[in-house]
């Protein structure tokens, strides 16, 4: 499983974000914000022109680049991502994440249970020693 899948969609969506950032921006950072009632949004958002991407994973997104901060990295292992228009024109990326452990009733936040991955992690490591 990769960390992270970007969908054909989704590429076309970055790239054609990043023709019309601002001069010098490295590319599009995926942010996990704390709010909601669920705990934690998805934030797409342009990296600023001079910021740090140091404590970033960076990964190709055709000939763009997509950043994730590694402090999120954790809660964002195996996500698929997506750009996707519903039958209302409505246009965002979508995320499926498998790390979720819930989401609000409204979709606009989620949770993820840290035990749950922790249990996990230890399972897979004891499976490939």
């Amino acid at each position: 499983m990769s960390m992270i899948t970007l969908t054909q969609n989704a590429v076309k969506q970055i790239e054609k974000l990043m023709a019309k950032a601002p001069e010098g921006t490295p590319g599009v950072r995926l942010n996990i914000k704390s709010t909601g009632c669920s705990g934690h949004s998805y934030a797409m958002e342009y990296v600023e022109p001079d910021g740090n991407i140091n404590g970033d994973d960076a990964f190709e997104a055709g000939d763009e680049i997509l950043y994730i901060p590694k402090m999120h990295s954790w809660m964002l292992f195996g996500t698929t991502i997506d750009y996707v228009t519903d039958e209302l024109g409505n246009a965002r990326f979508d995320f499926t994440n498998p790390n979720e452990s819930g989401r609000c009733g409204c979709g606009e936040s989620f949770h993820v249970n840290t035990q749950e991955l922790l249990s996990n992690k230890k399972e897979d490591e004891r499976e490939n020693a």
